[in-house]
């Protein structure tokens, strides 16, 4: 609607500009744009890092209505005078918080400032931290803000079952590959580890027995693009994954969610088990808690809570001594058991590097502006 009421030369730069924090977010929303875009003749583009940038600017050269972006190729190409932000008038932030919490920041204040004031601005987060208010005042004007879910605490979906299981760092390996025989065939199932080096050793220890690949920021994009392939056909049922793939990766029917080591956070720790659990079915969600995790038992007890999910008895030995290092045990199965509801919104999805100008790494829907240059920020939470 915006392109057809606004049409300007695509040869002198696009009308719409949305910024992703990540290559498999940006080629995400490239390919829902074409779907979208190509009936009625609306030309689009992704730029990203890990790729070659000839291509990239070839298709700007020949005009492109709407650029999908990483931040840090985008502000490449910017800096090489090779694209024009002068008819930009719908700007799109997409998992603003992640693209802070990447440390993006300087980098979309800079491409900001290329883009003309008076235009519509989007921008979709996860949460609400001050450092997303400070943002957001800064570059929305009078915006009009649409919640979705409760703002003020961290909500998992319901239709996952969540595991949490106290084991020492020892005990890991040989209950991961339990979990993994206790699977139906073929099912597909995430692994998530908190460093590369890690990853890499669990998918070679994995591989052969459960047709285990590796995905993380050190990957190449062709490798990274070949075992996503793999995965979502089922031909590498089992994904170890590190942070990279917990919000951008969109693919249907994941059975279950393993995290092998436990994020920085209990934020994080929704988004990974969110991959499960999507559009109506249900999920399964295995965490194993270790003694350098106490600090995060408290929160993590509140998410368990707030799901209807029963909550170890351990974990809670744990939070009642303020985050102290408690006694690890062996897991049993009595120790898990978790209860199962319904609901939850996680369609909110993350994963991938852009060429080095970061550090680590949903959508909503879009609602008609009460004019054509209004800002509007939208709160997701999961």
């Amino acid at each position: 609607m915006h392109l057809k009421q606004c049409r300007k030369d695509p040869r002198m730069g696009p009308t719409v500009l949305v910024l992703s924090p990540t290559r498999e977010l940006a080629t995400q929303i490239l390919d829902e744009a074409l779907k979208f875009g190509k009936s009625s003749r609306i030309s689009c583009t992704c730029l990203y890092g890990g790729a070659p940038k000839g291509p990239q600017l070839r298709e700007i050269e020949r005009g492109v209505d709407i650029v999908v972006a990483t931040p840090g190729r985008l502000n490449d190409i910017l800096e090489m005078s090779r694209i024009s932000l002068r008819q930009v008038s719908y700007l799109v932030l997409d998992e603003a918080d992640r693209m802070l919490d990447m440390g993006f920041e300087p980098q979309i204040r800079k491409i900001v400032k290329e883009v003309p004031s008076r235009r519509q601005t989007l921008m979709y987060t996860a949460t609400w931290p001050k450092e997303v208010r400070k943002i957001a005042a800064d570059l929305l004007g009078n915006p009009v803000q649409v919640n979705i879910g409760n703002i003020d605490e961290l909500v998992a979906n319901k239709s996952i079952t969540q595991y949490v299981e106290v084991l020492s760092p020892m005990e890991k390996h040989r209950r991961l590959e339990q979990i993994l025989r206790s699977q139906e065939p073929g099912s597909k199932i995430i692994v998530f580890c908190s460093t590369k080096k890690m990853c890499d050793q669990l998918a070679r220890n994995l591989s052969r027995q459960f047709g285990a690949a590796a995905i993380h920021g050190d990957k190449s994009q062709a490798d990274r693009d070949y075992v996503l392939n793999q995965f979502r056909t089922g031909r590498s049922p089992v994904l170890v994954a590190t942070d990279v793939a917990a919000r951008g990766l969109d693919i249907k029917d994941i059975r279950v969610v393993i995290n092998y080591d436990f994020p920085t956070g209990v934020e994080d720790y929704v988004h990974r088990i969110g991959r499960t659990g999507r559009a109506g079915a249900t999920g399964l969600a295995y965490t194993f808690f270790a003694d350098q995790d106490s600090k995060h038992a408290s929160d993590l007890i509140k998410v368990l809570e707030g799901a209807n999910q029963l909550v170890p008895a351990e974990l809670r030995d744990m939070a009642s001594r303020g985050g102290l290092m408690g006694r690890p045990r062996r897991w049993a199965p009595s120790s898990v058991g978790f209860g199962r509801g319904r609901g939850g919104r996680t369609d909110l999805g993350y994963g991938g590097w852009d060429s080095g100008r970061g550090g680590r790494g949903g959508r909503g829907n879009d609602h008609e502006a009460r004019d054509r240059y209004q800002s509007l920020t939208f709160t997701h939470v999961s």
